[in-house]
């Protein structure tokens, strides 16, 4: 973990949940990263749960890209390899900048835990007018990885010698 001595800045942050089958009801890895985000002392600016459609995944995200009140967009399912999964072409084309670590972190992370199964992830970041977007795998698992490992820090104008918190 990174060295922190400046102000803490807490970040606007919606979550977008992918599935075809959860509901609000069983959300557990949309609810992990709300709980997480709110612990740390971010606030939530907006959640949401669809379908893995193409256009609705984007239509959503890039509504909160459009919104000064969101700042971060995580995004948990939709990730896999299978044909259905479809938010790294959905999102993907919305970033000005992709985040080239944050797939090959969370892939060499994951594996410790999943052995090859992680190359099948497609966890993926960037920016888009001034707006985070990382999305992660929808197990609480995968979210909780993503979380404590990579994402947490980065939002946290504190950790040196960087993190995302400048350029939102």
């Amino acid at each position: 973990m990174g060295q922190k001595n400046n102000a803490f800045i807490p970040l606007k942050i919606a979550v977008l949940t992918v599935s075809d089958s959860r509901t609000a009801a069983d959300d557990s890895a949309g609810d992990y990263l709300v709980s997480a985000l709110t612990d740390a002392g971010h606030v939530l600016a907006d959640r949401a749960l669809c379908p893995d459609n193409l256009f609705r995944i984007r239509a959503q995200v890039s509504d909160w890209i459009a919104d000064e009140g969101v700042q971060v967009v995580l995004i948990n399912g939709g990730t896999g390899f299978n044909e259905q999964n479809r938010v790294p072409e959905a999102v993907g084309v919305l970033f000005e900048r992709t985040v080239q670590g944050f797939g090959e972190l969370f892939r060499q992370l994951s594996f410790a835990e999943i052995k090859g199964s992680a190359m099948q992830s497609r966890a993926l970041a960037g920016l888009a007018n001034r707006t985070l977007i990382c999305c992660l795998p929808g197990s609480p698992g995968a979210c909780q990885l993503g979380w404590e490992k990579l994402v947490q820090d980065q939002l946290d104008a504190r950790t040196k010698p960087c993190n995302f918190v400048s350029h939102l």
